[in-house]
């Protein structure tokens, strides 16, 4: 499970790079949800999907 992760991050899914930058909009216990750019609003299992952090520089 990813602690590092709040709302107002910006990330991507490495499995799904196409879905583009997504912006987390909450974190509750293990389900993340996330605004990507091209696939819209995701609700994800923190156990099944690492998503990485994006630096500020590179969106």
């Amino acid at each position: 499970m990813q602690l590092d992760l709040e709302p107002g991050d910006f990330v991507i899914n490495p499995k799904n790079k196409q879905w583009g930058i997504g912006q987390i909009q909450s974190v509750i216990k293990n389900k993340i949800t996330v605004n990507f750019q091209n696939h819209g609003k995701q609700v994800l299992d923190a156990n099944f999907v690492d998503l990485e952090k994006v630096k500020k520089n590179e969106y």
